[in-house]
């Protein structure tokens, strides 16, 4: 590709930018939490159609997927999990595949009246978009939309099939990209825009969420010491717990790109639950958990650990001896993934590809990050033998109040994808 068509092509999303911006705070504006997501996933397919695309767009059916590697076990039904796949198919087949994959679910957005502004209220304040999901990661979904446009307004399409996703269940499961690969949606690489400040992620932690459930002997509080309260019973367990995060983060535990990770693997107590009555000593109590693994790092010998040492805590607590915890595993059951261990050619030369399209756009060389994360590359590289490469715009406080996303980081982003997809998939005449 010369210079006067990158040239071009950069001028394109330029031109553009301000409707990419118009777009994101419009689905940004949709409040996709999980189960919710079927009003902005029906801007995306509207969005795909009018670029004429074949939209595939399906509702996730949990028996298609539950024998598959990579499922994550759900709780409640998925009647409102929606998928949208939009394809480009290549007249000419000369170049690469692709997958483009983003996901439009967001997680809650907390108390209101924690964020200056509302958060489904999209708005651009120095250089910055505010909104829930504007950063984690509906920028990057735009990203890879108008960088396809910026293709087509310079006269050019990508000379290889191109597979628009926006997947659901990325924040809890993972189950919408591994439905996709159900579906059959298969390429030479995957491109994933996650908001890592424009640097490549070459390795993500995996992800165990579960439940510990306790039952406890209901008193009333005048008469607390006949009882069993199940909410302090659980301070024991956590605590022994937070003593195996502990072992997990030595150095001869870590995966060899986290070797300088002192503590990348982070136990957190999400949530607790437990008690009806404030006089009553609480019978019940539930907390959940998320824990993070190495890469390689086997689930079932982490799953076999998380119960033999809540066993061994149960057994040092003169009630839950004889009352054992309950162990509920449900959303993430997620396994590591590094793409620096992928060796193979198409790798090689996905990340080259990449490295090229970055220097051309922003002048300095690619630099590469082990997050202490999970996102859905896991799906491509491990289970469809797929380099999956994780770049995305600068953003801030996601999952947290005044979530926000780098306008500009976004611009280079979509520059540089246009010119990625044009050398990875090369180009054909529109």
């Amino acid at each position: 590709m010369d210079d006067t068509l990158k040239t071009k092509i950069m001028q394109a999303v330029d031109a553009r930018f301000d409707h990419e911006a118009e777009f994101l705070a419009e689905l940004t504006a949709h409040p996709s939490t999980r189960g919710n997501e079927q009003s902005a996933q029906g801007f995306m397919a509207t969005a795909l159609t009018e670029r004429d695309m074949y939209v595939d767009r399906w509702q996730i059916d949990v028996a298609d997927i539950s024998h598959l590697p990579g499922f994550s076990p759900v709780i409640g039904n998925y009647e409102n999990a929606v998928n949208v796949v939009g394809t480009h198919e290549s007249r000419t087949q000369k170049g690469r595949s692709l997958i483009l994959n983003g996901h439009i679910d967001v997680v809650p957005e907390g108390p209101l009246d924690m964020w200056d502004t509302p958060p489904f209220e999209p708005r651009i304040d120095d250089g910055w978009m505010y909104g829930r999901g504007a950063g984690d990661m509906k920028a990057g979904l735009v990203s890879n939309l108008f960088a396809l446009d910026a293709l087509h307004a310079v006269g050019f399409a990508p000379a290889a099939d191109v597979y628009f996703q926006s997947v659901v269940e990325e924040e809890c499961t993972g189950n919408g990209a591994l439905a996709c690969l159900q579906r059959g949606y298969r390429a030479d690489a995957a491109l994933i825009p996650e908001p890592f400040a424009e640097e490549l992620v070459f390795a993500q932690l995996g992800v165990l969420w579960f439940q510990v459930h306790l039952k406890g002997i209901p008193v009333h509080v005048a008469y607390a010491g006949s009882g069993s309260n199940a909410i302090e019973a659980a301070i024991p367990l956590i605590a022994a717990l937070h003593e195996m995060e502990g072992r997990w983060n030595l150095p001869s535990c870590r995966h060899h790109e986290y070797h300088d990770h002192n503590h990348a693997l982070n136990l957190n107590i999400g949530k607790i639950e437990g008690g009806d009555w404030t006089s009553s000593v609480p019978a019940w109590c539930v907390f959940d958990v998320r824990m993070g693994l190495f890469p390689g790092q086997d689930l079932n010998d982490a799953k076999c650990e998380i119960e033999e040492v809540l066993r061994k805590a149960a057994q040092e607590n003169d009630f839950l001896r004889n009352n054992q915890p309950e162990v509920i595993y449900h959303g993430f059951n997620a396994e590591g993934y590094a793409l620096a261990d992928d060796n193979s050619a198409i790798a090689t030369q996905a990340i080259d590809a990449l490295e090229m399209a970055h220097q051309n756009i922003t002048g300095t060389d690619l630099n590469r990050l082990a997050i202490t994360a999970t996102t859905d590359a896991r799906f491509f590289g491990l289970y469809a033998d797929t380099p999956a490469l994780v770049y995305g715009p600068k953003a801030e406080a996601i999952h947290g109040f005044n979530e926000r996303v780098d306008m500009e980081s976004v611009r280079r982003i979509t520059q540089t994808t246009a010119l990625f997809i044009a050398n990875w998939c090369g180009l054909e005449k529109t």
